[in-house]
């Protein structure tokens, strides 16, 4: 490892004894756009404090000391699932005896169950159902707005939106039109994993592939919905993929403006068909973030996903480039059926005192990043 890099002085300026770095730094220093072959450079240095160093320099840029939260609700539908991802430990074939589905009134009730710190925010991904009616998740999403109209509802990735299309027999932008109507106010980043054809063929065949998740976050945009954007590391992809990966959402955002958050996801292999293959270390989930706030330079928000890689983890990545941790969450069971040892939830009170005990400043958001600001019954959101 270089000496810069095992140094207990804090940096104010830029010091690094790896040469290939320079360059990169001078250009970061500047504002500009980093390459393919900068992204390369960045997985591949030592100098991991120096890595953090840039990554801290352009979140400051944006961000100051800010770390954003939210208090936000997971509804998990069914697990019931045509497709059979090799990476997910989630989703079970129809008749498999843990299956679910929630009844519309349960998720309604489910839903009102996070609702103790007033809930700015439900997050609703599921299984692809064989069996449920286009019309199910549509009720779905109006009967929450119905009965919690105050609350945003960020519901169905770019994979469910592509599915829901298939069992309507409408187009993708026709069922995006659906959605609004239902409800829907953003859409969830899942299901990205790696974009790369050799990578998703053994991961995760069973979904459409990456130019069709690009293409539907394409059109989730120019509908006027916001979306988030992720990758799944720490399996079979190496440094290209990542780096192809991340070039290709940074493309789309240069055309459409419509990413809100890159949330990196650290894989999980436990419960999995590729639970062979090691976990993520603590040293590639930092570099990770810090890589990707390099590169997405037209990204406003890096998330350090603390149901992901701890809350410890993610106060560190808090000087790595990230400038969100995520929301308290409730309940989770996508990542925990996967082995997650993290809590199911978190506290607003536990976000703030993470975030702070990092010598960051707690930003209680919307999901629009807008401003939460609470009394002792209700909370208003800035506009």
């Amino acid at each position: 490892m270089a000496l810069a890099a095992i140094s207990s002085k804090p940096r104010h300026s830029f010091q690094t004894d790896d040469k290939a770095l320079e360059p990169i730094a001078a250009k970061v220093q500047a504002g500009e756009r980093l390459s393919y072959e900068d992204g390369l450079a960045l997985y591949r240095t030592g100098d991991i404090l120096a890595l953090g160093w840039m990554a801290n320099l352009v979140r400051e840029r944006l961000h100051g000391d800010v770390t954003y939260f939210n208090v936000n609700r997971h509804i998990n539908p069914t697990n019931v699932c045509v497709a059979s991802c090799r990476l997910c430990a989630f989703g079970r074939k129809k008749g498999e005896a843990d299956t679910y589905t929630m009844a519309l009134e349960e998720a309604w009730q489910t839903a009102g169950e996070g609702l103790t710190e007033a809930v700015t925010e439900f997050h609703i991904v599921g299984g692809l159902h064989p069996d449920l009616p286009f019309e199910y998740f549509m009720d779905l999403v109006a009967g929450l707005k119905q009965r919690y109209p105050q609350v945003h509802v960020k519901a169905f990735t770019m994979v469910e939106i592509a599915f829901l299309a298939k069992i309507a027999k409408l187009s993708i932008a026709e069922t995006i039109d659906r959605m609004k109507a239902a409800g829907v106010d953003s859409c969830p980043g899942g299901g990205a994993e790696i974009f790369a054809d050799r990578v998703r063929h053994i991961i995760c065949d069973h979904k459409i592939d990456g130019s069709e998740w690009l293409e539907t976050a394409r059109l989730v945009h120019k509908a006027g919905l916001r979306s988030n954007a992720t990758m799944l590391y720490g399996h079979i992809e190496n440094e290209e993929d990542r780096v192809d990966h991340m070039l290709k959402l940074r493309a789309i955002q240069d055309e459409t403006g419509g990413f809100q958050t890159f949330i990196p996801l650290s894989f999980h292999p436990d419960h999995t068909a590729l639970q062979h293959l090691p976990k993520s270390t603590g040293m590639l989930d930092i570099r990770q973030i810090a890589v990707g706030r390099l590169l997405l330079d037209n990204f406003a928000h890096i998330k350090s996903y603390w149901q992901m890689v701890t809350p410890k983890m993610a106060q560190i990545a808090l000087r790595f480039g990230a400038d969100d941790i995520d929301g308290t969450v409730i309940e989770e069971k996508i990542y925990h059926d996967a082995g997650a040892s993290t809590p199911q939830g978190l506290r607003r009170r536990d976000l703030e005192r993470l975030i702070t005990e990092a010598g960051r400043v707690p930003f209680e958001r919307d999901t629009l990043y807008r401003q939460v600001t609470r009394s002792e019954t209700t909370f208003t959101v800035a506009v």
